[in-house]
């Protein structure tokens, strides 16, 4: 295609994406399921033209920016609590996952080495950050769930990817050194985190250096790119090096970070994160074509791959819940024998973890970076193809039907975590106003600022009888915030008919309309 034409094609696709996001919203489906079939449906319409997807640049341009949102948004707290779990997940999950997909692929197709099958296992086994995330944004799951979901698909990648590495090189080679596997792997993982940390305390230091909240909003959109840019040249994950970078800025935005700031960066970053998510998934229903070109160009027939191809997917999502289901029973071991503390994984826990592991753009990427020399290189991406099309369309769909079903949502966690809000406005008024009684009394015992004084003291009082007795506080507070939004909106309402009736210049009514939009965050935030 020209680059009119290339032009006027992305256009297309981003009409798309607002269009199948209102699907899905009206047919309360992930969003991630509704653009796979969008991009399917285009693909199969005549006169769509083919699109031939480069895995470099794919990675390049969709990973950094996506790992840096999900990182830099990451409970800190919950990763660090639950590290043992997300790294048994991110690494063993994965090298099991690779085991038996590659097991079973060489038992269904003897034909081919050992390698292609683990290099398939590598390719399908790590579940995806992009889907996961599209996916779990809309569904209320226990915070232990999802830090562990999250912490998982941010790192996991790094492994499948070095496993893929190995197994590439094997099959090419026919030669295969356990020494130089745990060699690259480590350095690909150490070398990964040490270029984010550089990187990321480098990018701190930048930040708090910067004053216009466009220029810092940039910086962050640049260290993602350097980060992962900067390991992968250096040979190591540049998917660690993204996250660990990430994570350190998203340890640090409360301090470096003004409040301006953080509000645009916020809808920066979510805007940016829909564009780019929508694009890779058209983007896998687009390559459906060339999927269904290679099952044309392949010496076996479609029946022939219907048999092997379905045991793959099938062993993908049985080989996750064996893992899960393994390593809780052994956790449930250790526990009683007192050899460490926590709680065991219940079933229902177990479910929904292992039916949560859809698999996205690493997956196809991965399987479209092979070498064209590589035997079964065909086979390989119609299974990696499928794999996503199932593990999306499917376990997506219904994780939330699944969630409700299983009864999920813990009441208890729920109450502790409206405690905790309550307690924390407590505390936040009761210091709001130790601080202006300081300010504003004078030597003499006066008061400098007294309604400032009264107003601050008033809210402490409001939230300590809020946190006292909640339920009948709660339709006052929910009045109170209702009106203020009203009294907002006859403010905007003003603010806008003073402008078009030439009263105030345009500065004046964008600086008045932000400071509303401000306190309008604030007030919704509070419903």
């Amino acid at each position: 295609m020209s680059v009119e034409s290339t032009y006027e094609f992305l256009v297309l696709l981003l009409m798309a994406t607002i269009m199948l996001e209102l699907v899905a919203r009206r047919l309360h489906l992930p969003p991630a399921a509704a653009l796979i079939i969008g991009g399917i449906v285009l693909a199969l319409t005549p006169g769509v033209p083919a699109i031939k997807i480069d895995p470099e640049m794919v990675m390049l341009i969709f990973l950094p920016p996506l790992l840096m949102s999900g990182a830099n948004f990451t409970v800190w707290y919950d990763f660090k609590k639950h590290f043992a779990e997300i790294a048994s997940l991110a690494l063993g999950a994965v090298i099991f996952t690779t085991l038996t997909v590659g097991s079973v692929f060489h038992l269904l197709l003897p034909g081919l080495p050992w390698a292609v099958g683990f290099a398939l296992g590598a390719i399908v086994s790590p579940p995806d950050a992009v889907a996961a995330g599209a996916v779990l944004e809309r569904l209320h799951l226990p915070s232990r769930i999802s830090a562990l979901l999250e912490g998982e698909s941010l790192v996991n990648d790094a492994s499948g990817l070095v496993l893929l590495r190995v197994a590439v090189a094997a099959t090419l080679t026919g030669t295969f050194s356990i020494s130089e596997a745990l060699g690259s792997f480590s350095w690909v993982a150490i070398g990964g985190v040490l270029v984010g940390l550089i990187v990321g305390w480098s990018g701190v230091w930048v930040i708090r250096r910067l004053r216009d909240s466009e220029l810092i909003i940039t910086a962050t959109l640049l260290l993602a790119a350097s980060s992962y840019i900067g390991a992968e040249r250096l040979d190591s994950s540049g998917v660690l090096s993204t996250v660990t970078t990430g994570l350190i800025l998203g340890f640090h935005q409360h301090e470096t970070f003004s409040a301006s700031t953080r509000v645009r960066a916020q809808a920066f970053w979510k805007a940016m994160v829909f564009l780019l998510e929508s694009l890779v998934f058209i983007l896998v229903g687009l390559s459906l074509r060339g999927v269904l070109d290679r099952i044309s160009g392949v010496g076996q027939g479609i029946g022939d791959l219907i048999i092997p191809v379905s045991a793959v997917v099938f062993t993908v999502i049985l080989a996750r819940f064996v893992w899960l289901l393994g390593t809780g029973a052994l956790k449930r071991v250790l526990l009683f024998r007192r050899f460490r503390s926590g709680e065991p994984s219940s079933i229902k826990t177990t479910t929904i973890m292992s039916w949560a592991g859809m698999r996205g753009v690493v997956t196809l990427t991965g399987a479209l970076s092979l070498p064209e020399q590589m035997p079964g290189r065909d086979i390989v991406l119609i299974a990696a193809f499928a794999v996503i099309i199932v593990t999306v369309l499917v376990q997506g769909t219904t994780l939330g039907p699944l969630a409700t079903l299983l009864k999920l949502a813990s009441p208890d966690e729920e109450q502790q975590l409206r405690d905790n809000e309550a307690s924390a406005w407590r505390r936040v008024a009761e210091a709001q106003y130790r601080a202006i009684q300081k300010r504003s009394q004078k030597e003499d015992g006066s008061e400098m600022h007294p309604r400032l004084l009264d107003q601050y003291r008033h809210r402490a009082q409001v939230a300590a009888q809020y946190e006292a007795d909640r339920d009948m506080h709660e339709g006052i507070k929910v009045d109170h915030f209702r009106t203020v939004l009203e009294a907002l909106q006859a403010g905007r309402a003003e603010i806008l008919r003073m402008h078009r009736a030439g009263e105030i210049h345009d500065r004046v009514l964008q600086d008045l309309e932000h400071e509303l939009d401000l306190q309008e965050i604030a007030a919704e935030n509070r419903l």
